[in-house]
């Protein structure tokens, strides 16, 4: 901007702060728009996490209901299952062999034998068992199918560059030096985008997760 300020007819201030003004807007109502998806998915994670730990728990109280020698099984299998999301909470891999799903298939079939033996006389705990499943595909897929688009996120660095790269070009034509206002705007858009990120992608620390 300065050197255009040399070698051409002055650029004018007003205009470029407008549209500088303009620019800025429009990142912030991104960013205000990005950061309400991000949190109303988070926020749904949150409870469908709740909600399966409800189930576990009323699961594993249910069992005493059922014959003891699928009891422990059953309870066994609950605690394993807990464990295992407790290890990816903390950024540890499964073990082999017990994933969510081996975990919630070796549940469904023997919850599917207690049923078969006992008919009518365990319907409460078939009903908890199959909604412990039921909670952890709903999971899934609200971690899987809520995140942000590749290409709005792409868009959304588009206009942040842009919008940046205009404030400084509006300090050059205004002829000021570089001021540590600069600075503060670049690192608040940037600390604002990084929580939208965080808070998109949950538990990217443990990529072999798979369920």
């Amino acid at each position: 901007a300065r050197q255009r300020q040399q070698q051409r007819e002055r650029e004018k201030e007003a205009p470029v702060g407008a549209m500088v003004g303009a620019t800025l807007g429009l990142l912030a109502f991104l960013l205000a728009f990005t950061f309400g998806i991000a949190a109303d998915a988070f926020h749904a994670r949150k409870v469908a996490l709740v909600q399966e730990a409800n189930a576990i728990r009323v699961t594993y109280l249910l069992a005493n209901t059922i014959p003891e020698a699928y009891r422990s099984e059953i309870r066994t299998i609950l605690r394993e299952y807990a464990d295992e999301r407790l290890r990816w909470a903390n950024g540890q891999p499964n073990r082999p062999g017990a994933s969510a799903n081996d975990l919630l298939d070796r549940l469904g079939k023997a919850a599917t034998t207690v049923g078969a033996q006992n008919p009518g006389e365990v319907d409460v705990f078939l009903g908890y068992a199959g909604r412990i499943v039921e909670l952890q595909q709903e999971r899934l897929m609200v971690r899987e199918r809520s995140r942000i688009p590749g290409a709005y996120w792409a868009v959304l660095y588009i206009v942040a560059i842009l919008a940046l790269a205009a404030v400084g070009y509006h300090g050059g034509v205004a002829g000021t030096g570089r001021s540590p206002v600069m600075l503060a705007v670049a690192i608040a858009f940037s600390a604002v985008i990084m929580v939208i990120a965080d808070l998109d992608r949950p538990g990217r620390q443990c990529p072999d997760f798979v369920s």
